[in-house]
């Protein structure tokens, strides 16, 4: 019992020493931060309602997918690539990836040396294909490959474009 008195008392102690002036700074703080902001504030804007479109266009073509032109009865372009041959192995890699890195003469024949992205060596000649643009190599000199695509614009007609691949110096290849 007399522990219980002695526990009450020094609680009773502790209250009372905590609850004096010492926080009166920090009261007044508190107080004056609210002081010089604005009392008004300007309600959220009011939200706007859903309203779903539906899809109309499935007449049109689709933009992901490579357009197949069909020329009207009569009618035909001089100037189209052959798509029942088959591919040549580098006409996997658009021109971008593959890069000269050197030529070879055998047999009275220029060959150029062209790597792809996967480090393999391919040895191309004139008439080869290349490229993912029905691209055929028309000449090869000591510095470039030269080469002939047949494109399609955007009005669906195959046109003749030429490209080149440069020799690449030593340090690109260290790249």
């Amino acid at each position: 019992m007399m522990r219980t008195k002695f526990l009450m008392a020094l609680a009773g102690a502790l209250v009372i020493g905590c609850g004096g002036e010492s926080h009166q700074d920090l009261r007044q703080f508190v107080k004056d931060s609210g002081n010089g902001l604005p009392v008004h504030i300007d309600p959220l804007p009011q939200a706007i309602a859903y309203e779903p479109v539906t899809y109309a266009a499935f007449e049109l073509p689709n933009p992901f997918e490579p357009r197949k032109v069909e020329l009207a009865k009569g009618q035909s372009s001089g100037l189209q690539p052959d798509l029942n041959r088959r591919k040549e192995p580098l006409e996997a890699f658009p021109l971008d990836n593959l890069k000269m890195v050197g030529t070879l003469y055998r047999d009275r024949i220029t060959y150029a040396l062209l790597r792809t992205p996967d480090n393999t060596i391919y040895r191309v000649k004139t008439g080869n294909y290349m490229g993912q643009d029905f691209g055929i190599v028309a000449e090869i000199s000591d510095a470039a490959v030269n080469l002939k695509e047949i494109v399609q614009d955007g009005a669906g007609d195959w046109t003749e474009r030429a490209s080149s691949l440069l020799l690449q110096d030593e340090q690109e290849q260290k790249k």
